[in-house]
Protein backbone atom coordinates (compact mmCIF):
# COMPACT_ATOMS: atom_id res chain seq x y z
CA UNK A 1 0.00 0.00 0.00
CA UNK A 2 1.50 3.32 -1.52
CA UNK A 3 1.83 5.93 1.64
CA UNK A 4 -0.04 9.04 1.69
CA UNK A 5 1.51 12.53 1.69
CA UNK A 6 0.27 14.23 4.92
CA UNK A 7 -0.37 18.44 3.79
CA UNK A 8 -0.01 20.21 6.77
CA UNK A 9 -3.50 22.36 7.26
CA UNK A 10 -3.67 25.37 4.91
CA UNK A 11 -4.66 27.27 8.19
CA UNK A 12 -1.44 26.78 9.75
CA UNK A 13 0.77 27.84 6.26
CA UNK A 14 0.97 31.66 5.01
CA UNK A 15 0.07 32.88 8.09
CA UNK A 16 0.28 36.51 8.75
CA UNK A 17 1.42 38.86 12.25
CA UNK A 18 0.77 42.26 12.33
CA UNK A 19 1.52 45.17 14.63
CA UNK A 20 0.12 48.54 14.49
CA UNK A 21 0.64 51.58 17.35
CA UNK A 22 -1.01 54.74 17.82
CA UNK A 23 1.74 56.62 17.36
CA UNK A 24 2.64 55.24 13.85
CA UNK A 25 0.12 55.29 10.83
CA UNK A 26 1.20 52.39 9.60
CA UNK A 27 1.31 48.95 10.04
CA UNK A 28 3.96 46.08 10.00
CA UNK A 29 2.93 42.77 8.79
CA UNK A 30 5.18 39.77 9.16
CA UNK A 31 4.76 36.39 7.75
CA UNK A 32 4.46 33.60 11.32
CA UNK A 33 6.57 30.27 10.71
CA UNK A 34 6.23 29.03 14.23
CA UNK A 35 3.55 28.39 16.94
CA UNK A 36 -0.07 28.10 16.69
CA UNK A 37 -2.90 30.85 15.53
CA UNK A 38 -4.07 32.70 19.07
CA UNK A 39 -7.31 30.98 19.85
CA UNK A 40 -6.79 28.24 18.07
CA UNK A 41 -8.31 24.53 19.50
CA UNK A 42 -4.74 22.77 19.49
CA UNK A 43 -2.77 25.42 20.56
CA UNK A 44 -3.47 24.31 24.60
CA UNK A 45 -2.52 21.05 24.03
CA UNK A 46 0.57 21.38 22.06
CA UNK A 47 2.06 23.88 24.99
CA UNK A 48 1.03 21.22 27.33
CA UNK A 49 3.59 18.36 25.74
CA UNK A 50 5.99 21.59 25.42
CA UNK A 51 5.83 22.49 28.68
CA UNK A 52 5.34 19.08 30.44
CA UNK A 53 9.21 18.34 29.85
CA UNK A 54 10.33 21.84 31.41
CA UNK A 55 8.36 21.13 34.11
CA UNK A 56 10.39 17.93 34.34
CA UNK A 57 13.70 19.13 34.52
CA UNK A 58 16.09 18.64 37.64
CA UNK A 59 15.33 21.92 39.27
CA UNK A 60 17.54 22.31 43.05
CA UNK A 61 15.59 21.08 46.03
CA UNK A 62 15.16 24.20 46.84
CA UNK A 63 12.99 25.30 43.63
CA UNK A 64 9.15 24.51 42.88
CA UNK A 65 7.90 25.22 39.34
CA UNK A 66 4.49 26.07 38.87
CA UNK A 67 3.23 26.62 35.37
CA UNK A 68 -0.27 28.42 35.28
CA UNK A 69 -1.69 27.92 31.08
CA UNK A 70 1.35 29.56 29.43
CA UNK A 71 2.62 31.44 32.53
CA UNK A 72 6.02 29.62 34.99
CA UNK A 73 6.73 30.37 38.65
CA UNK A 74 9.74 29.68 39.62
CA UNK A 75 9.49 29.73 43.86
CA UNK A 76 12.85 29.04 45.48
CA UNK A 77 13.96 29.48 48.99
CA UNK A 78 17.22 29.99 50.54
CA UNK A 79 18.48 30.63 54.02
CA UNK A 80 19.88 33.81 52.82
CA UNK A 81 18.58 35.91 49.89
CA UNK A 82 21.97 35.57 48.41
CA UNK A 83 21.89 31.62 48.35
CA UNK A 84 18.25 32.06 46.54
CA UNK A 85 19.71 34.28 44.48
CA UNK A 86 22.41 31.39 43.83
CA UNK A 87 19.52 28.34 43.37
CA UNK A 88 17.31 30.87 41.10
CA UNK A 89 20.12 31.73 39.01
CA UNK A 90 21.32 27.93 38.40
CA UNK A 91 17.79 26.78 37.84
CA UNK A 92 16.77 29.64 35.61
CA UNK A 93 20.15 28.77 33.29
CA UNK A 94 18.66 25.20 33.44
CA UNK A 95 15.30 26.64 31.96
CA UNK A 96 16.90 29.02 29.43
CA UNK A 97 18.90 25.49 28.10
CA UNK A 98 15.47 23.60 27.67
CA UNK A 99 14.23 27.00 26.15
CA UNK A 100 17.16 27.22 23.42
CA UNK A 101 17.55 23.52 23.08
CA UNK A 102 13.43 23.57 22.01
CA UNK A 103 14.10 26.68 20.13
CA UNK A 104 11.96 28.56 22.03
CA UNK A 105 12.78 31.91 23.89
CA UNK A 106 11.41 33.04 27.37
CA UNK A 107 10.42 37.06 27.15
CA UNK A 108 12.37 38.55 30.23
CA UNK A 109 10.80 42.13 29.81
CA UNK A 110 7.60 40.19 30.95
CA UNK A 111 9.42 38.17 33.93
CA UNK A 112 9.63 39.55 37.67
CA UNK A 113 11.28 38.46 40.14
CA UNK A 114 9.83 39.15 43.70
CA UNK A 115 11.99 38.62 47.42
CA UNK A 116 9.84 37.44 50.21
CA UNK A 117 11.71 37.98 53.87
CA UNK A 118 11.20 38.26 57.20
CA UNK A 119 14.00 41.47 57.15
CA UNK A 120 13.31 44.61 57.03
CA UNK A 121 16.21 45.92 55.29
CA UNK A 122 17.88 43.46 52.81
CA UNK A 123 20.30 43.82 50.20
CA UNK A 124 19.27 43.93 46.65
CA UNK A 125 18.99 40.47 44.98
CA UNK A 126 20.33 40.06 40.78
CA UNK A 127 18.17 37.05 39.33
CA UNK A 128 18.80 36.82 35.21
CA UNK A 129 17.28 35.35 32.25
CA UNK A 130 18.55 35.61 28.88
CA UNK A 131 21.36 37.48 30.45
CA UNK A 132 19.40 40.06 31.43
CA UNK A 133 18.98 41.00 35.26
CA UNK A 134 14.60 41.15 35.99
CA UNK A 135 13.03 43.71 37.16
CA UNK A 136 12.65 43.09 41.17
CA UNK A 137 9.32 44.44 42.26
CA UNK A 138 7.60 44.07 45.46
Amino acid sequence: MPKKSVQPDSQLLQRQGSFSSNKHTHTVKRTVTKGVPQGSCCGPGFWNIMYDALLNLKFSSHTKVIAFGDDLALLTKGKTPSEAEAFANSDLAKIEKWAKDNKMQFNESKSKAMLITRKRNTESINIYINNRRLEIVK
